[in-house]
């Protein structure tokens, strides 16, 4: 699990969205083991009481449950590769209209920069499929 932390989120938080984007990526499934909290911390060398303050935070996110004496797991919930999905999408969409915003864009000048975008990604697409 390689990361790079970024100094402005609490490194709890980071490890929190990278196995969320596993989840989705679907590197990891509903039911999978994770690491042991030491075996984690030391994989991406930071302190063991970061990685539990990690698993915690997802027991209380119902993201995963700890089985004692037998390790932490993902929920086995079908819907939940969905939610985090669909939680991951509405916050990048929230920043994005925010940093839009910022820059001065109105609502359908937004929608206009999006489609021209969206147009341009599909003809670069189309045009490496040749």
């Amino acid at each position: 699990m390689g990361l790079n932390f970024d100094a402005t989120k609490p490194i709890y938080e980071q490890i929190i969205d990278h196995i969320k984007k596993m989840i989705v990526r679907g590197e990891l499934q509903p039911g999978d083991k994770l690491p042991s909290q030491r075996e984690l911390a030391k994989d991406i060398n930071v302190n063991p009481n970061t990685i539990q303050r990690a698993y915690r935070e997802m027991e209380l996110l119902e993201l995963v449950e700890t089985r004692r004496g037998m390790g932490t797991y993902l929920k086995e919930d079908e819907n939940m590769v969905i939610t985090i999905r669909n939680d991951m999408a509405r916050d990048a969409v929230t920043n994005f209209l925010q940093e839009m915003v910022s820059l001065g864009y109105t609502g359908e000048e937004i929608l206009v920069f999006l489609s021209n975008e969206l147009s341009n990604k599909k003809e670069e697409e189309e045009g490496h499929d040749v």
